[in-house]
């Protein structure tokens, strides 16, 4: 087994087909779509090359910098979502009678489509026979808002299902870290005197940062590059109001039929990401890691 192991050879050969599966569904798209961003194209006919036009014209489009914003407000939404997350976590994490129960509950909204939450939350904003506005009028609520045609209202009414969810996710990441710490340190912390919050915030938050970390360059960068729900709710709408730089990249290759500038709408949303991705790890980074085992 060693020798086998130890012959490049054969190693290449194990390597190969992942190689070609990763070259083939990530690494060439890329570089077709940065190359396609520099043609004008309708999916169909001839490419025309026309350089870094498309770029040039991405710079000064108000209405994809209108919903880079929506992408960016979700992404804030999504990191601060984090804190709520690591505390249910925390919760759920102290051998809490019944925690079985919560863990499933919580993990729920990860077993439904992105369709089925959509469908489910339409339901619920109904602006006649919805829940929500059923609640508001029972409460005294003359007029309660349609919240998905109201353009100041339809984006944080869109935030709502879609931290839902992914709530289960990180709930589940952050909960199977904080179990990973050892109990002999809570103890030994009991046993100095330390309350459960001196614990949770001085003891275990720190020991789970690395993983905190992770998580937050997922839920940025997931944020910037968010379609589907918002696709199926309102489709951009009203009036752009809910447009994100992924929906907005569909609709100009898939309805205007100008693949070309898609192409480089889609080169750009990937560059933002790497770039948030880089500066979120660089303010993040630590000179020394914390290890407990």
């Amino acid at each position: 087994m060693d020798k086998v192991m130890s012959n490049k050879g054969i190693i290449a050969l194990y390597v190969l087909p992942s190689l070609l599966l990763i070259l083939g569904i990530v690494y060439i798209p890329i570089v077709l779509t940065g190359y396609y961003g520099l043609h004008e194209w309708n999916g169909i006919g001839a490419l025309k090359f026309i350089g870094l036009d498309n770029y040039k014209e991405l710079v000064s489009d108000k209405a994809f910098w209108s919903s880079a914003g929506h992408s960016l407000l979700l992404a804030v939404f999504s990191a601060i979502s984090l804190i709520v997350y690591l505390i249910v976590a925390m919760v759920l994490a102290a051998r809490l009678k019944g925690v079985n129960f919560y863990r499933k509950i919580y993990l729920i909204p990860m077993l439904l489509s992105s369709v089925a939450i959509a469908q489910l939350w339409l339901k619920i904003y109904h602006p006649t026979n919805g829940i929500l506005n059923s609640v508001l009028e029972s409460l005294g609520v003359a007029n309660p808002p349609a919240w998905l045609a109201e353009p100041s209202l339809v984006l944080f009414a869109l935030f709502i299902p879609i931290l839902w969810q992914y709530a289960g996710f990180y709930i589940l990441i952050y909960y199977a870290a904080l179990k990973n710490i050892p109990t002999s340190l809570e103890e030994a912390a009991k046993i100095d005197g330390a309350n459960a919050f001196q614990i949770a915030f001085r003891i275990k938050l720190p020991l789970v940062m690395e993983v905190v970390k992770v998580t937050v360059v997922l839920a940025v960068v997931g944020s910037l590059k968010y379609f589907d729900l918002i696709y199926v709710m309102t489709d951009g709408g009203p009036n752009g109001s809910s447009e994100v730089m992924a929906s907005y990249m569909y609709h100009t290759a898939f309805r205007t039929y100008d693949f070309g500038y898609g192409s480089a709408i889609g080169f750009f949303l990937l560059i933002i990401c790497l770039v948030a991705t880089w500066l979120i790890r660089k303010a993040t980074a630590t000179k020394d890691t914390i290890q407990y085992s």
